[in-house]
């Protein structure tokens, strides 16, 4: 009974936060949701991409179901799994992704919390590459969210956009924003001044 309840709770902030993700693409033009936005190449399209296909390993390879749609190879040299190429669509990418949710939450609404799973790709001595759904479930949930905050921090760098959900970052009251900045902004330096 609380097995069930747990899991319920888990998929459900796995939904939210898949959907969290993707909006952070609405309303953007094809170079804003395409482009590096930092040091190391970072793109809201392709952290997309990357939860899609972290999504797809975890609850098929892992239990035996794997995507009937090619994946990439896990963590390619060239990081092609973090980016969209330019024969890439948005759509093909958004597309895989919701396909990819259906497949999931098939597995996650199949299989008890207790079904056993192997993790091919950890290294042998991880005790942990034998492991079960709910293991996975609260994995995939931490990659999930841990990229929808990169995502969040992007777009808010873009247009000011923020939040778990479109309309949090609709009205956007920019002086109070500015004032608030300059408070944090103000508090540092004086810490930094009595420290030195």
């Amino acid at each position: 009974m609380i097995d069930d309840f747990a899991k319920s709770i888990v998929h459900e902030r796995l939904r939210r936060d898949r959907q969290a993700l993707l909006w952070k693409l609405d309303d953007l033009s094809e170079y804003d949701a395409r482009r590096p936005l930092t040091a190391t190449g970072t793109n809201l399209l392709g952290l997309v991409k990357h939860v899609a296909n972290v999504e797809a390993r975890y609850f098929g390879e892992v239990f035996d179901r794997p995507s009937p749609e090619p994946l990439p190879r896990w963590q390619d040299a060239d990081g092609s799994e973090h980016w969209a190429a330019e024969d890439e669509t948005r759509e093909q990418i958004i597309g895989f992704y919701r396909r990819t949710w259906e497949r999931s939450d098939a597995t996650i609404n199949e299989l008890p919390f207790d079904a056993p799973g192997h993790v091919p790709w950890w290294p042998e001595s991880t005790p942990a590459r034998h492991t079960n759904l709910f293991a996975i479930m609260l994995h995939v949930l931490s990659e999930t969210v841990r990229h929808a905050g990169h995502a969040d921090i992007l777009r808010e760098g873009l247009d000011g956009r923020t939040g778990a959900h479109a309309e949090h970052g609709e009205q956007i009251d920019e002086e109070a924003r500015a004032a608030y900045r300059a408070k944090i902004e103000q508090a540092a330096r004086a810490a930094a001044q009595i420290k030195a």
